[in-house]
């Protein structure tokens, strides 16, 4: 983190990235004497409300990040940034954004978390948009001019107030990460879940695993009703909006979907805690996995980040496809659709076993709406051929099994959503190879 003694003094000059959080409630002038080198500007965590209006003075700048502040609107001047590629306004109070805010290169816009009732018809116009996130607003309806927007890859709507998801949505082309809990039209689609409650006072908390956006995860022991102690993970949820949409729809989500060799499943619901805390007591991982990928980059925008030199035994891409595959058939035959089918949401090991993990952008297929819900799978489908297609370029396919796993790969991404194979199909032929 940069302070303004730093940036008065000139000890800034020539960097490409500020970082800025210091109360401000005005726009220090001084940042506009680093226009010829800032290329990311975040101001997040302040007491700003507006930016000046010649904010396109800073003609160098790729990303704003302005979450945790006081806007109330979108700044018209972020539109005139000519080079301006990821704005990032997350858990303000805005209530409009105005078309003259749009930035002419907008790849990437985040509005998590904000009093946004309605979205301007323009954004259906900026044609470079792969990932938007609206997650946590008051959104009733969406503008039908998104159904122009081809490239966008990644959507987030959850925990809004939408009474139907549209239908122009699960055409979109490139559309392959949807979160849609949360709304309206979702609060009827959650099945019952069998999954046993677990009192608090059966539980012995440790150490603390690693913790995300919606909650902590700690390394704990079960005592079961029969008299033996399980070592289990217990996620501690912090009752906030993510990126994704709500620690509830992801608790339901998991519930829902229980136990399967490749997800990391919940076990229980935790009851009874003394603070009222909502928590989940999943399956504990061994040691032996590790992470796939790492998210995606500013740069990378909607992809994965691999290390350059990774590369992986044939065979074992296949396992892990495999089994992701037939984790995705079990979540669908569940009516729940993940949202979040990324490499960094997958543990593996060294013989190529599998885990799916990270229920936060999952939604349950809209029961009202039986005739959107293999749409709403395909879209997921995309999301694979993503994955599959990012793991055999990382291998030596076989000759005898190249132009097999090629199609199958353009089959999942082909932009016609409904003709795309369903994960009964994709399963079974992975399943083949093995």
């Amino acid at each position: 983190m940069h302070t303004l003694d730093q940036l008065r003094s000139g000890q800034l000059k020539g960097i490409t990235r500020l970082d800025l959080s210091a109360s401000l409630t005005h726009f220090p002038e001084e940042i506009f004497t680093l226009a010829d080198s800032l290329e990311v500007l975040n101001l997040s965590g302040n007491r700003l409300s507006d930016l000046p209006e010649d904010l396109h003075r800073l003609h160098r700048l790729q990303v704003l990040f302005c979450s945790e502040n006081r806007f109330e609107h979108v700044p018209e001047s972020v539109g005139s940034c000519p080079n301006l590629r990821m704005v990032g306004f997350k858990s303000n109070r805005i209530r409009e954004l105005s078309a003259g805010a749009l930035p002419p290169r907008l790849r990437w816009l985040i509005l998590t978390d904000n009093c946004l009732e309605t979205l301007p018809d323009e954004l259906g116009d900026c044609s470079e948009l792969q990932k938007l996130m609206l997650a946590g607003n008051r959104l009733r309806d969406l503008p039908a001019s998104l159904a122009r927007l081809h490239k966008l890859e990644l959507l987030r709507i959850a925990a809004n107030q939408l009474p139907a998801l549209p239908d122009f949505l699960l055409q979109l082309p490139s559309l392959a990460w949807l979160a849609h809990a949360g709304n309206p039209f979702a609060e009827a689609s959650a099945p019952e879940s069998h999954t046993p409650d677990v009192r608090w006072g059966d539980l012995h908390p440790g150490e603390v695993l690693g913790q995300g956006a919606s909650g902590i995860i700690h390394r704990a022991d079960w005592q079961r009703a029969d008299g033996q102690r399980q070592p289990v993970a217990l996620k501690l949820f912090k009752g906030q909006m993510t990126s994704d949409g709500t620690p509830q729809s992801e608790m339901a989500a998991c519930l829902t979907v229980g136990q399967h060799p490749n997800l990391i499943g919940a076990i229980g619901r935790v009851v009874d805690h003394p603070q009222g805390e909502q928590g989940l007591l999943l399956s504990l991982v061994e040691p032996r996995f590790s992470i796939l990928a790492g998210p995606p980059s500013l740069q990378s925008c909607s992809r994965d980040v691999y290390p350059s030199e990774w590369r992986v035994p044939f065979v074992k891409a296949l396992r892990v496809a495999s089994g992701i595959a037939s984790a995705l058939r079990h979540l669908h035959a569940r009516g729940v659709t993940h949202g979040d089918l990324y490499g960094h949401n997958i543990l593996i090991d060294e013989a190529g076993n599998a885990l799916l993990g990270d229920f936060g952008a999952a939604s349950f297929l809209p029961a009202a709406a039986p005739s959107q819900h293999g749409l709403l799978q395909r879209i997921e489908v995309r999301a694979f051929g993503i994955l599959l297609e990012e793991l055999l370029q990382r291998c030596e396919v076989p000759g005898e099994h190249a132009a097999q796993l090629a199609e199958l790969v353009r089959r999942c991404q082909q932009p016609e959503v409904g003709a795309r194979p369903g994960f009964i199909e994709i399963d079974a032929a992975l399943a083949g190879l093995l």
